[in-house]
């Protein structure tokens, strides 16, 4: 399966709480950090809830 590189530009400061929750479940929290996920169903569910915070990389 694909591997996705998810790095969060955006500051959560004004969210809803389950945006929050979102960013905290993909392993993100903080600006400019990243994490690589596999792209599962779900996680790619995850990213389209939070596209407006966050930038996607796909990884061969």
């Amino acid at each position: 399966m694909a591997k996705v590189k998810i790095t969060q530009v955006k500051s959560t400061i004004d969210r809803t709480k389950r945006q929050k929750d979102t960013i905290v479940a993909l392993g993100l929290g903080k600006i400019n950090k990243t994490v690589e996920k596999e792209a599962t169903p779900q996680i790619l569910g995850m990213i389209n809830k939070v596209a407006h915070l966050i930038t996607v990389e796909e990884l061969k």
